[in-house]
Protein backbone atom coordinates (compact mmCIF):
# COMPACT_ATOMS: atom_id res chain seq x y z
CA UNK A 1 0.00 0.00 0.00
CA UNK A 2 2.71 2.50 1.01
CA UNK A 3 4.93 1.58 -1.92
CA UNK A 4 2.10 2.01 -4.42
CA UNK A 5 1.17 5.39 -2.95
CA UNK A 6 4.78 6.59 -3.15
CA UNK A 7 5.14 5.44 -6.74
CA UNK A 8 1.94 7.11 -7.94
CA UNK A 9 2.57 10.33 -5.99
CA UNK A 10 6.16 10.57 -7.21
CA UNK A 11 5.03 10.10 -10.82
CA UNK A 12 2.77 13.16 -10.46
CA UNK A 13 5.66 15.37 -9.33
CA UNK A 14 8.57 14.41 -11.62
CA UNK A 15 9.22 15.29 -15.27
CA UNK A 16 10.10 11.70 -16.21
CA UNK A 17 7.49 9.48 -14.54
CA UNK A 18 8.51 6.40 -16.53
CA UNK A 19 11.85 6.32 -14.69
CA UNK A 20 10.35 6.12 -11.17
CA UNK A 21 11.21 2.91 -9.31
CA UNK A 22 10.57 1.87 -5.72
CA UNK A 23 12.72 -0.59 -3.78
CA UNK A 24 11.64 -1.87 -0.37
CA UNK A 25 13.97 -3.53 2.11
CA UNK A 26 12.27 -5.26 5.03
CA UNK A 27 14.60 -4.68 7.99
CA UNK A 28 12.38 -6.55 10.43
CA UNK A 29 8.68 -7.10 11.09
CA UNK A 30 8.16 -3.52 12.29
CA UNK A 31 10.51 -1.52 10.04
CA UNK A 32 11.02 -1.08 6.29
CA UNK A 33 13.37 1.08 4.29
CA UNK A 34 11.92 2.41 1.04
CA UNK A 35 14.16 3.89 -1.64
CA UNK A 36 12.66 5.97 -4.43
CA UNK A 37 14.78 6.04 -7.59
CA UNK A 38 14.15 8.93 -10.01
CA UNK A 39 16.07 10.70 -12.79
CA UNK A 40 18.91 12.86 -11.55
CA UNK A 41 17.12 16.05 -12.64
CA UNK A 42 14.01 15.06 -10.66
CA UNK A 43 15.66 14.50 -7.27
CA UNK A 44 15.34 18.19 -6.41
CA UNK A 45 11.63 18.15 -7.18
CA UNK A 46 11.03 15.27 -4.78
CA UNK A 47 13.08 16.90 -2.04
CA UNK A 48 11.53 20.32 -2.60
CA UNK A 49 12.62 23.73 -1.35
CA UNK A 50 14.07 23.36 2.15
CA UNK A 51 12.95 19.70 2.10
CA UNK A 52 9.27 20.59 2.33
CA UNK A 53 8.01 18.03 -0.22
CA UNK A 54 9.91 15.05 1.19
CA UNK A 55 8.96 16.05 4.73
CA UNK A 56 5.29 16.15 3.72
CA UNK A 57 5.64 12.70 2.15
CA UNK A 58 7.30 11.39 5.31
CA UNK A 59 4.46 12.83 7.42
CA UNK A 60 1.85 10.98 5.36
CA UNK A 61 3.83 7.75 5.52
CA UNK A 62 4.32 8.12 9.28
CA UNK A 63 0.53 8.23 9.62
CA UNK A 64 0.42 4.74 8.11
CA UNK A 65 2.13 3.49 11.25
CA UNK A 66 -1.07 4.12 13.17
CA UNK A 67 -2.88 1.60 10.99
CA UNK A 68 -0.22 -1.03 10.34
CA UNK A 69 2.16 -0.56 13.26
CA UNK A 70 5.10 -0.53 10.85
CA UNK A 71 7.70 2.26 10.60
CA UNK A 72 9.25 3.41 7.34
CA UNK A 73 12.42 5.22 6.31
CA UNK A 74 12.21 7.01 2.96
CA UNK A 75 15.31 7.64 0.79
CA UNK A 76 15.57 9.44 -2.55
CA UNK A 77 18.31 8.42 -5.00
CA UNK A 78 19.02 9.09 -8.67
CA UNK A 79 18.60 6.11 -10.99
CA UNK A 80 22.33 5.82 -11.62
CA UNK A 81 23.03 5.02 -7.91
CA UNK A 82 22.13 1.41 -7.17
Amino acid sequence: MVEQFLKEFTKLIVENPQSVRIKTDEIDATFSEITIYVDKIDTGKIIGKDGKVINAIKTVIAACKAKSGKSYRINIKPNDEE
